[in-house]
């Protein structure tokens, strides 16, 4: 009797799942998100400056992700990582301020949940930054049984105050607490390490404020970088608590015999803005240039996932949705429609993106695709695309003019080969006409159905 196609299908995804992953126990999953981090700003993506051993010593033991996208800026990314879907799903195109009445729509199924929902130990330590003016959008309320940290960015690192006012909390009652946030985060994440039952597998999800502003550290991060100054040396120095920090997590989970077998990721929210480094990338935070949209990233299992790699092959943060529950042998069912692809054979065998294309939204009307090694950026609206011009060379290399994001692009589109041009210096929309409408035909289709902005949304 012929097999019926559900039937099939069931059994070729059984086959394809016990084929990778039987041999596998479920991992621990610790998600490090450096907010503000340039491309090149660690030693593993090329940096000089900085000294970032803990991190680089983790990314040589696992695979370098050179072309991992997010969004231009923090709450987009946050949004994607938790929903596994695009902002043109979600409505979350921008930052959501304080007090706003909006955050990233209560009908997602978060990435929490679902681990949740598979009995593993939920815990966020670290920066939310998706919407707090009502409970049901906070974190205990979106599949984190534990949280610590705050809600938005840009306090005060020492005080824990924005805009006179106290962001830092455990489990969601305002906590004062003395101390430099990225120590008190860290602590956080290592007393749940400590703390966690042995029987039960681990979600933590810590995104440090570090490194995004104000540039503040305690002077003992700076003595090493007398060579460096103003703004770069504050940097520095904030990068090497984070650095300190994510080897004291390392270092927890090894003494609470959970290294093995946990599965680390690590990336930036977005770009950096000055005074990172995005070498040798265009742009920078906020913008759609790679300089703004490709993180430094990697991901390390240590012997699940090849050491010493470096994959070139597209993703974005939204694959970490459906990689991570299938790995924790959870369900994607309840989820709505996703844009995340699992990407664990690209993670393990260097298989082919498994994407057609990746997108970056800064609106309905602003937005860029990547297809292949071809990127089409198109502002609907011929307002600026971010910053730079689509001409010349990029002198900057990450860090000079054509990072700042006061230059404007000229015209409506820009299209570029990100093979021959990484640094997207050269504009090839009167070039490529052909490949040019290909592009703007799959974009407008893609946009077509893009809800929108859920900040226009609240405002109205």
């Amino acid at each position: 009797m012929k097999a019926s196609p559900v039937l099939v299908s069931i059994l070729t995804f059984l086959a394809a799942f016990s084929s990778v992953r039987a041999d596998s126990p479920r991992p621990n999953i610790v998600f490090l998100l450096i907010d503000d981090l340039g491309y090149a700003d660690c030693g593993f993506n090329g940096g000089k400056e900085i000294k970032t051993p803990r991190i680089d010593a983790l990314a040589e033991g696992g695979a370098v992700l050179e072309s991992h996208y997010v969004q231009p800026v923090c709450s987009p990314t946050r949004s994607a990582l938790m929903s596994g879907r695009y902002p043109t799903r979600t409505g979350v195109y921008t930052v959501v301020r304080p007090h706003a009445k909006w955050g990233l729509p209560l009908n997602e199924r978060t990435l929490a949940v679902a681990l949740k929902e598979a009995g593993y130990t939920t815990a966020i330590s670290g920066k939310w930054h998706l919407g707090e003016f009502d409970p049901a959008y906070l974190p205990m309320a979106r599949g984190f049984e534990h949280q610590y940290g705050h809600y938005f960015g840009a306090l005060d690192y020492f005080t824990h105050v924005r805009d006179g006012e106290l962001d830092w909390y455990r489990d969601q009652v305002p906590s004062k607490e003395e101390g430099y946030a990225t120590h008190l985060i860290a602590q956080e994440a290592c007393r749940i390490i400590a703390a966690q039952e042995k029987e039960k597998p681990l979600f933590l999800y810590v995104p440090f404020n570090g490194v995004h502003s104000p540039m503040q550290v305690p002077d003992s991060y700076l003595e090493p970088y007398a060579n460096l100054s103003g703004p770069r040396r504050q940097l520095a120095g904030m990068l090497a608590a984070v650095d300190e920090a994510i080897g004291q997590i390392t270092d927890a989970l090894a003494e609470a015999g959970m290294r093995e077998n946990t599965l680390i990721v690590f990336s930036s929210d977005n770009g950096g803005p000055r005074p990172g480094d995005n070498t040798p990338l265009r742009g920078n935070k906020g913008s759609l240039w790679e300089g703004g949209v490709r993180a430094a990233a990697f991901a390390n299992w240590p012997g699940k996932i090849p050491a010493g790699q470096r994959i070139t092959h597209p993703m974005h943060i939204i694959d970490w949705y459906p990689t991570l529950v299938k790995l924790a042998g959870a369900t994607l069912e309840g989820s709505q429609p996703l844009d995340g692809k699992d990407v664990w054979s690209l993670l393990t065998e260097q298989a082919p993106s498994p994407h057609d294309y990746i997108l970056s939204a800064q609106a309905p009307d602003k937005a860029a695709l990547r297809m292949g090694d071809w990127k089409l950026i198109v502002d609907r609206s011929a307002s600026a695309l971010g910053e730079g011009k689509a001409k010349g060379k990029n002198k900057g290399k990450g860090k000079g003019k054509a990072n700042a994001s006061a230059e404007k692009q000229t015209g409506p589109l820009a299209l570029f080969d990100l093979a021959k041009d990484p640094g997207e210096t050269t504009n090839l929309a009167d070039t490529e006409p052909e490949r040019l409408a290909a592009m703007r035909s799959k974009l407008d289709e893609i946009l077509k159905d893009a809800v929108p902005s859920g900040q226009d949304a609240a405002a109205q």
